[in-house]
């Protein structure tokens, strides 16, 4: 099969590549800059006309680019999609009905809400780790010594965010408002009930200070973009600081970030990591690694714990639904739910060190076994072919 991929700022491309090449596949990579996810004319030139001089059997993004379908569907070629973040507002578009779609989501709730919506090729299909590259990354490190912590924290500390920027225009009773939305949804493990919280008379009343600009053939609206774009950013902004804050109160606890960390006077900060190059290092030479996942994601399983479990790491994370569908808690990893937990948790894993140890190989050896790309890629495939009916 020959493989035309364009390549947009997400960090699996290279290990889904690597394992279409390896299942005996040809990939080509385009890597031009996208101008929006909906309209770009001359984009769309450009796809169409590499579809038109050369063969190809798909074409393969990792989320969703109305652009791309639009092209696919002028020439009668598959596009296919695996998703790994959630919502994807760009999927909010009547392009999603096309019919050369074949779209892999990992999230099951997403899964749910577009085939509900009448979405017929759409499957659910949860993220994966290359143990095998991670192994021999690791396997042949001479720095490992550099990256060990006690706890250490990877990401983003979301202190951009649009809803600080808002927020001073807002009237108190709709900043109120929010502010309570944000607290309850802090207060609830593995769900998600923003939306729910934004009712037709609150969202009335939020279009005279927020602006919604969509293109004609989006159906995306105020309430999921505000709950997403600007609410969820300013949850997982606020729940990391404090989980940051009650972590460094008590224990060594390192953060590696491209975000401004000067008000976490405890922290010890270590700048940004490279994905490929030492971000698994971390994962390996930590004893506790910490996940937190960004509300957005509502039910399905972030790439960071995949990532923390393939190179071997403890993970200590929040509760996600899908978490119980593939591992077993405090077999595989270790949840926490509010702050006062992840403290205690946190300390009890220090001081039990192998028990912590078993837990990190528990959940690297079902990674290894059961959710590799090639798993995965295979099972796509096997949907491609024909050879596999709908989740």
């Amino acid at each position: 099969m020959h493989i035309l991929m364009y390549r947009w700022r997400a960090y699996n491309y290279q290990d889904i590549e690597r394992t279409f090449q390896l299942l005996g596949h040809t990939v080509e990579n385009i890597q031009q800059k996208l101008g929006s996810y909906d309209i770009d004319e001359e984009f769309q030139t450009y796809i169409e006309k590499l579809l038109n001089e050369k063969h190809f059997d798909m074409v393969f993004t990792v989320n969703y680019f109305a652009v791309i379908s639009n092209a696919c569907e002028n020439r009668k070629i598959r596009y296919v999609v695996w998703t790994c973040d959630n919502p994807l507002i760009s999927m909010y578009h009547k392009s999603v009905f096309n019919k050369c779609n074949y779209i892999f989501t990992f999230d099951q709730s997403n899964y749910l809400e577009f085939k509900g919506m009448g979405v017929k090729q759409i499957w659910y299909l949860p993220l994966a780790v290359d143990t095998a590259r991670l192994d021999y990354l690791l396997d042949n490190a001479d720095d490992l010594y550099k990256y060990q912590n006690e706890i250490a924290f990877v990401g983003s500390l979301y202190e951009r965010n649009s809803y600080d920027k808002l927020a001073h225009a807002l009237p108190d009773y709709l900043k109120g408002y929010f502010e309570a939305t944000m607290q309850a949804q802090m207060s609830i493990s593995g769900g998600n009930i923003i939306e729910e919280m934004l009712t037709p008379d609150i969202l009335e009343q939020l279009e005279e200070y927020f602006h919604l600009e969509k293109t004609e053939d989006s159906f995306s609206d105020i309430g999921l973009i505000f709950s997403t774009t600007v609410l969820g950013f300013k949850i997982a902004a606020i729940q990391r600081r404090r989980a940051l804050i009650a972590l460094s109160m008590k224990y060594p606890l390192a953060v590696y970030s491209n975000s401004d960390v000067s008000d976490l006077i405890r922290v010890q900060y270590r700048g940004g990591v490279d994905y490929w190059g030492e971000m698994p290092k971390v994962f390996r030479g930590t004893k506790i690694n910490l996940n937190i996942t960004i509300p957005n994601i509502k039910t399905g399983l972030p790439l960071r714990m995949w990532d923390v479990m393939g190179a071997g790491g403890f993970l200590l994370t929040n509760y996600q639904a899908e978490l119980p569908l593939y591992f077993k808690e405090g077999e595989d990893y270790v949840c926490f739910e509010g702050e006062r937990d992840l403290v205690d948790k946190a300390g009890y894993y220090l001081a039990h060190e192998e028990e912590r140890r078993q837990i990190a190989q528990s959940g690297y050896r079902k990674v290894k076994e059961l959710h590799s790309y090639r798993d995965r890629l295979t099972k796509m495939l096997t949907i491609l072919d024909g050879r596999e009916g709908e989740d």
